[in-house]
């Protein structure tokens, strides 16, 4: 008995360490998929406002309100009907990704992550032009850090945060509901609540979804699925990319400096 209760014991924490090994490998995977997506998102953004904008004035076809001079290029993205299908077309392609995720392979939902990235990339280009290049630096960095400690908290609480999850995406739907009824009424005290409330909201929603990757994993280790863990790791890179994002440009809308 004695020798058969050893023999469990050693069962037992075998198969704890393979989750445990399987679980770090699974969270390096999402970081990963999540880092190159913002890497694809801020070089597409950079070489956009670079194409977009000009310091030659026999360049300039238009201009922006802070000086700036534009290229074609910029008139067309910022300044044209064309505006709206650049700021829309992120939020398609999510939401394509978002209903097709259990229809496609792994190596086209990865694709679709990669093309939503660099479309993201040209629809956020003017906070270069915007706001200054230091800012935009600074606001990065202090965002990383940020996110950084939201997700290790996540990651690493016992306490249960799936309570928040409704909570905080009924307050996400509040935010776009606030934000375009802003549109109308450029309130600029409304807008500084929406980012406050916005940088609160996101931040909670980090850490909440780090937990819920790591439930995801665990539940279906046992199951060897690899594709939907694929898919799942996807789904979550996303997820945590979309924190990081908009926590991003809430704290710059926040604290940049404008040129």
């Amino acid at each position: 008995m004695a020798e058969f209760e050893t023999v469990r014991r050693a069962a037992a924490g075998t198969r704890t360490q393979a989750i445990d090994e399987g679980l770090r490998a699974y969270m390096n995977k999402v970081y990963g998929l999540m880092s190159v997506a913002m890497v694809i998102t801020g070089v597409i953004s950079m070489l956009m406002a670079g194409i977009a904008s000009t310091s030659d004035p026999s360049q300039a076809v238009a201009q922006l309100r802070n000086g700036v001079m534009l290229t074609d290029v910029g008139s067309a993205l910022y300044l044209s009907g064309l505006k709206w299908v650049v700021l829309l077309a992120p939020l398609g392609m999510v939401l394509y990704l978002s209903s097709r995720i259990n229809k496609i392979s792994t190596a086209t939902a990865q694709i679709l992550f990669w093309v939503y990235a660099g479309l993201v990339g040209v629809s956020i280009s003017s906070i270069f032009l915007i706001y200054t290049g230091e800012s935009v630096a600074s606001t990065f960095f202090i965002t990383a850090i940020g996110f950084a400690s939201l997700s290790l908290y996540g990651y690493t609480t016992k306490r249960d945060l799936s309570g928040m999850g409704s909570f905080l995406i009924m307050g996400v739907v509040g935010l776009l509901v606030a934000m375009v009824v802003n549109i109308f009424l450029q309130s600029a005290a409304i807008m500084f609540a929406i980012s406050i409330l916005g940088v609160l909201i996101f931040a909670g929603l980090t850490a909440y979804d780090t937990q819920k990757i790591k439930s995801v994993y665990l539940a279906m280790a046992a199951s060897g699925n690899q594709e939907f863990l694929g898919k799942s790791a996807i789904m979550g890179a996303l997820n945590l990319y979309l924190d990081f994002l908009n926590m991003f440009l809430l704290l710059l809308m926040l604290f940049g400096n404008r040129n």
